[in-house]
């Protein structure tokens, strides 16, 4: 969430549990999230699951799973909401200007 803030784009997390990081908002609601981009996955498949449907239905444009979170029985659902699927590290895309 800080690499995104530092280069510009607009960042929060969702979580189990609510708060702040680096003067970001953490939220475990996302029935106010609205115009989402793109999410980055940094959650394990096992504590996503629960969630996968909730965040196609953010309708982003893109989901990047990072090392370690990616979920390959997910992706069609995700691509059926035409969404894009990335596998990659977030950090390394923005460091190399590939976000």
């Amino acid at each position: 969430m800080k690499s995104l803030s530092d280069r510009g784009f607009e960042a929060m997390g969702f979580g189990l549990v609510e708060g702040t990081a680096y003067n970001l908002k953490i939220t475990s609601n996302l029935d106010d999230v609205q115009g989402v981009h793109t999410i980055t996955i940094y959650m394990r498949p096992s504590l996503l699951k629960p969630f996968t449907e909730r965040l196609i239905g953010l309708r982003p444009r893109r989901v990047i799973f990072n090392p370690g979170a990616e979920s390959p029985e997910t992706y069609p659902k995700w691509e059926a909401a035409g969404v894009e699927v990335v596998e990659a590290c977030t950090l390394v895309m923005l460091a190399t200007g590939t976000y």
